[in-house]
């Protein structure tokens, strides 16, 4: 990979730097996208909710500068490694930070995986993030040790960490406590009080709402909504669409390639193996929720037999083991993704990597969230189906059963064409030839402080 560490020399016009949709409630006659690419279809479960929502549009310029890393006190990283023991109250979580957040070694058969990409395979955890990044941007070769140099600042701080630790106790103040110490240590930082943060940008390895609490007794830390936090530009894995702060970035894997010819040895593999099974759901009912979709899902998978398989997440650990649902999305030809616990979850990446189509019943669960990295045009690597059209009675598979072969097969290639922007690769350095999920985050960080810079300077 080609990194581009000096100043942009392309123009950019600081005006189409954000897109703007404004999408209002259903049947308001105002419900329109104010956007060329989203046609009526776009409509949908997005007009039920009134909200505005950000694209950064990189057709003009060239992301490129350097960054500066900040070297931060153990007590907001190194030391919440070292305590691994107790980041969670259902166990250690030790095992999910060895090799640089990549987890052990992943058990996988031979059947699913080629022996000779075994290597590039690894447990990881959907929440590792944090680590990944901080590892990569430390090898980075457009790291500069001269915060003078640096068009952008990296804060290195493992908050999903630290606010997961307390997420399941009682009393806001421990959520709190790092993310407030964290912003007092940066406001006594020359280059932060230069911008106020606005050149700055940090990896959250949670979803966003883990950090919105707007009461005490509400879910998740108040990080997001601190004094300071305004004008960071924030990597998550599932982002607020009314934040344009907020940026997301496909989920950790458990694919790492150590170099290009593993990603085209892959590629390959998914590309020419049989997929008899239709579709598939990797998931676990929700019985606490009134109306559970998933339900609906898996009553329509039993119901198709042989053309449906599913994998029951209560009993296998889906979260961070591919070996429980590689084998189920390698052999189907389309994947079930509803939303999580939140909008977004990890499986649409297991899917993805696996060469299986996403089947979505939610807007938000991906065409709202990865702008960076999935393709723009959605029709071309997946297929939404409104939940409210499945709840009454639309079947998937006769949806599914009604693309054509040809329609799939071009579906799948723009999945695996896209495949190394769905990737964090294990070389300090990324791939050579393509660009993996790290530098697609990094390139469009840069560009968007270079846009800023030059509408500043245009003002």
């Amino acid at each position: 990979m080609v990194h581009r560490c000096g100043a942009i020399s392309s123009p950019i016009r600081a005006p189409n730097t954000l897109r703007l949709l404004l999408l209002s409630r259903a049947g308001d006659s105002r419900c329109v996208a104010l956007d060329s690419r989203w046609n009526s279809g776009a409509r949908g479960d997005a007009c039920h909710e009134f909200y505005l929502f950000f694209v950064d549009d990189d057709s003009d310029g060239v992301g490129g500068g350097r960054v500066y890393v900040y070297d931060l006190p153990p007590v907001f990283n190194k030391e919440l490694v070292e305590n691994c023991d107790d980041l969670s109250p259902w166990g250690s979580r030790c095992t999910m930070l060895e090799n640089g957040g990549f987890g052990r070694k992943a058990n996988l058969s031979g059947r699913t995986v080629p022996e000779d990409l075994f290597g590039a395979w690894f447990a990881t955890d959907q929440f590792a993030a944090e680590l990944i990044y901080h590892n990569r941007m430390l090898q980075h070769p457009c790291r500069t040790m001269d915060p003078a140099t640096a068009t952008a600042f990296f804060v290195p701080f493992y908050g999903g960490l630290a606010v997961g630790k307390y997420l399941w106790k009682a009393g806001s103040g421990e959520r709190d406590r790092h993310c407030q110490m964290l912003l007092e240590w940066l406001r006594q930082q020359e280059w932060w009080r230069r911008s106020a943060g606005l050149d700055h940008f940090l990896m959250l390895g949670r979803i966003t709402w883990d950090f919105r609490r707007s009461k005490d007794e509400d879910w998740g830390g108040s990080f997001l909504y601190m004094p300071g936090m305004e004008n960071v530009t924030r990597l998550l894995i599932e982002r607020n669409p009314w934040d344009e702060m907020d940026v997301a970035v496909p989920y950790p894997t458990s694919f790492h390639p150590r170099q290009d010819a593993d990603v085209e040895q892959w590629r390959s593999h998914v590309r020419t193996i049989a997929r008899p099974t239709l579709f598939s759901f990797a998931g676990a009912t929700r019985s606490a929720f009134r109306d559970d979709f998933r339900a609906v899902l898996l009553r329509q998978c039993q119901e198709a037999g042989n053309k449906c398989r599913s994998v029951d997440c209560r009993i296998a650990h889906c979260a961070n083991d591919t070996s429980a649902t590689l084998g189920v999305f390698m052999a189907s030809q389309f994947c079930l993704q509803p939303r999580g616990d939140s909008f977004t979850r990890r499986s649409i990446f297991d899917c993805m990597v696996a060469g299986a189509i996403p089947v979505f019943f939610w807007r938000r669960t991906a065409y709202f969230q990865y702008a960076w990295h999935l393709p723009r045009d959605p029709e071309s690597y997946s297929v939404f189906i409104d939940r409210r059209d499945v709840k009454n009675g639309t079947s998937i598979e006769r949806v599914l059963n009604s693309l054509s072969q040809e329609k799939v097969r071009a579906m799948r290639e723009t999945i695996l064409g896209t495949l190394p922007r769905l990737i964090y690769a294990a070389s300090g350095e990324g791939l050579n030839r393509s660009m993996d999920a790290f530098d697609v985050a990094l390139d469009g960080v840069l560009r968007r402080f270079h846009q800023r810079k030059t509408a500043n300077i245009n003002r």
